[in-house]
């Protein structure tokens, strides 16, 4: 008999954020991390520009995207719930230390607390499921598993939608640097759709819905944050699943 686990409601997003990250500045405790994926965007930059392999090349082929985005994403719910021992809607450090040793995933004790810190935005030492999404994508992007490593949450399908969001940011990053400025997503977002049809979870300002800590900049960690709810996707998101249903309907 199939079940439902609906999350009690948690603040928004992009409230969150604004409470959280506005008062940051660019020598915040994201400093490393955020250096890091600006160095890791800018060498993706390179190697898809020049085997031709970012999809996207204009703002609405990336719209289009958006109920692929959200199908994939939503896949991670039954890892989440999982690992979520106690069902309170969040993942602790020591459930994330399960789920990690599960993946037999062997990274060192300081750059899981980068990660889930980075990710933890509100800082309620849990992570909800918008922030384990984005937990996941990071440690994708920037993780190189070992030959022996078993990270059967990323599936193919999965890896994929994974590409695809980076292939997003790439297309509005125009100079290739690992970050986006204003003028190039305000012009690249409006460029087949004006605002009042664009979809209906992007607000008429999207850079300064991204640029939360208000540096003039966006990286792919806010970019990412900001897309999560643009799809759709929040933390009391209800999903069906069969009460036999295990993590291996992903892997």
């Amino acid at each position: 008999m199939g079940k439902s686990r609906c999350y009690p409601s948690q603040k928004s997003l992009s409230n969150k954020f604004i409470g959280m990250l506005s008062c940051c500045c660019s020598e915040s405790k994201y400093s490393k991390l955020d250096a890091q994926l600006e160095k890791k965007m800018s060498e993706e930059k390179v190697i898809r520009s020049s085997s031709g392999q970012i999809s996207f090349n204009s703002s609405e082929s990336i719209y289009s995207w958006f109920p692929k985005f959200k199908e994939g994403l939503k896949k991670i719910k039954g890892v989440f719930e999982q690992y979520d021992e106690d069902s309170n809607g969040a993942i602790s450090r020591e459930e994330l230390s399960k789920c990690l040793g599960k993946f037999n995933l062997q990274l060192k004790e300081e750059r899981i607390n980068e990660l889930f810190n980075s990710c933890d935005i509100d800082q309620s030492q849990e992570i909800q499921f918008t922030e384990f999404i984005v937990f996941l994508c990071l440690m994708d992007l920037l993780e190189e598993p070992s030959s022996s490593s078993s990270f059967k949450v990323i599936s193919k399908e999965l890896k994929e939608t994974f590409d695809r969001i980076v292939d997003a940011f790439l297309f509005l990053d125009k100079n290739g640097d690992g970050k986006l400025n204003k003028k190039d997503v305000d012009k690249s977002l409006n460029e087949f759709y004006p605002w009042e049809k664009s979809p209906g979870n992007i607000l008429k300002n999207p850079f300064m819905e991204m640029d939360q800590d208000r540096n003039g900049k966006v990286g792919f960690r806010e970019f990412l944050f900001a897309l999560i709810k643009w799809v759709g996707i929040d933390d009391s998101i209800e999903v069906e699943r069969d009460s036999d249903e295990e993590i291996s309907d992903i892997e």
